[in-house]
């Protein structure tokens, strides 16, 4: 039978953690509005997918309300996770944001592929980092980051925003750009959408999509990856996904940095 210690810490443990993660008695978070992989937001406001299941489950194991927040890019969520605007943020790992953030550990895995003209003579991504070739990046994201510090003969056009996808399908079919790099959702999207685009069959870098923190919350830190673990073991990060319908995204494996 526990102890009276053990109850009262059982007791007292789920208040205690509420008023850390939450302390304003509401669980806020933010996510990059225009990356699919982490959610999207229907023309009633309402956010769906992974970021937004697991902070309404989150929110509910804490016994708060929640608020999520679409923001334009990945600068953003980071400034409203260390400005306090935010308790938490979803974000993919990156060297330079976790000198930024703290990182939780991943719950998912994506893809990111090029997306070029059907007629390109580009087959395979390692086809593309040569002379003349020019790859559009949105600036920021981790595809941009990555391309910007590995391509060598490719020139990088880096883009400031997300553009919608008929810009993006009128730089390629126009010759502006040879390519594009992106997760590969948003480009499998892209190619459904104009047909006369094809997406290169490999990867030419994988991300992990994590839970970020202002730095120095170890306590906050060591709870989400509780979370985190328990809704990777339990099918409901595979089943948010699923709902989704994200192509290429799979459930992360055990978290090595």
């Amino acid at each position: 039978m526990p102890s009276i210690f053990v109850l009262l810490v059982l007791a007292l443990a789920l208040p205690l953690q509420t008023a850390e993660l939450a302390p304003t008695g509401v669980l806020r978070a933010s996510f990059i509005g225009n990356n699919p992989n982490q959610g999207r937001v229907d023309p009633a406001g309402t956010v769906t997918g992974p970021a937004a299941d697991l902070v309404r489950e989150l929110a509910r194991r804490l016994d708060v309300k929640f608020e999520i927040s679409p923001l334009p890019s990945a600068g953003a969520v980071l400034d409203s996770v260390r400005d306090g605007k935010v308790d938490i943020g979803f974000l993919a790992y990156e060297k330079a944001r976790a000198a930024q953030v703290d990182f939780s550990d991943d719950y998912s895995v994506t893809g990111s592929v090029y997306a070029v003209r059907g007629d390109s003579l580009l087959k395979r991504s390692a086809d593309v980092d040569r002379a003349g070739v020019t790859v559009a990046a949105i600036r920021g994201q981790s595809q941009e980051v990555y391309l910007r510090e590995t391509l060598k003969a490719a020139r990088l056009d880096s883009l400031p925003a997300a553009p919608p996808n008929a810009e993006l399908a009128k730089m390629l079919l126009g010759g502006q750009v040879h390519a594009v790099g992106a997760n590969r959702t948003r480009m499998e999207e892209l190619v459904r959408e104009f047909p006369t685009l094809r997406v290169l069959p490999d990867d030419f870098m994988q991300t992990t999509q994590a839970i970020v923190v202002a730095k120095g919350q170890a306590s906050h830190l060591a709870y989400l990856n509780r979370f985190l673990a328990e809704v990777r073991a339990s099918g409901f990060v595979k089943a948010s996904l699923g709902r989704a319908k994200l192509v290429g995204v799979d459930v992360a494996g055990p978290t090595t940095r």
